[in-house]
C-alpha cells in the first residue's frame, strides 16, 4: 500500500505562502521526493464584522481580506512526509495535513 500526504497551506500573505510552499517543494525535490504541486486554488475574499463592545447588535463595519490557497501531494516516502508534519512554518501560513492510503493497481485478490 502507497501513502499519499496532501498539504494545504492558506494565508492572508501572498509572498509568505509562495516563499513556504516555494522551500518545501524545493527541500522535497532534492531529497528525491515524488510529490505533486504547487496547485493553485482560486483566491477568496473573506469578511468578518467588527463590534464595537461584546454584546451582541453593536456593528462598526468589516474587516476583509484575501485569502490565498496551494495545495501539495506527497506520494511515498513516508520517513520525508513524516519530516514534514514537524517542520516549522510562519505563523501566518496555516498548514493542513491529511494522510490517504491507496492500494495499488492489481493487489487485491
Amino acid at each position: 500500500m502507497t501513502f499519499v500526504t496532501k498539504l494545504r497551506f492558506q494565508s492572508g500573505d501572498r509572498a509568505a505562502l509562495d516563499d513556504t510552499v516555494d522551500g518545501l517543494r524545493d527541500m522535497l525535490e532534492r531529497k528525491g521526493a515524488e510529490c505533486k504541486g504547487p496547485h493553485t486554488e482560486p483566491s477568496e475574499h473573506v469578511r468578518v464584522p467588527l463590534y464595537d463592545t461584546l454584546a451582541p447588535g453593536s456593528v462598526l463595519g468589516e474587516w476583509s481580506y484575501e485569502l490565498f490557497s496551494r495545495r501539495i501531494e506527497i506520494h511515498g516516502n513516508d520517513h520525508i512526509a513524516r519530516e514534514v508534519g514537524h517542520m516549522d512554518f510562519p505563523d501566518s501560513v496555516h498548514v493542513e495535513i491529511e494522510l490517504e492510503q491507496r492500494e495499488q493497481v492489481g493487489t487485491r485478490g
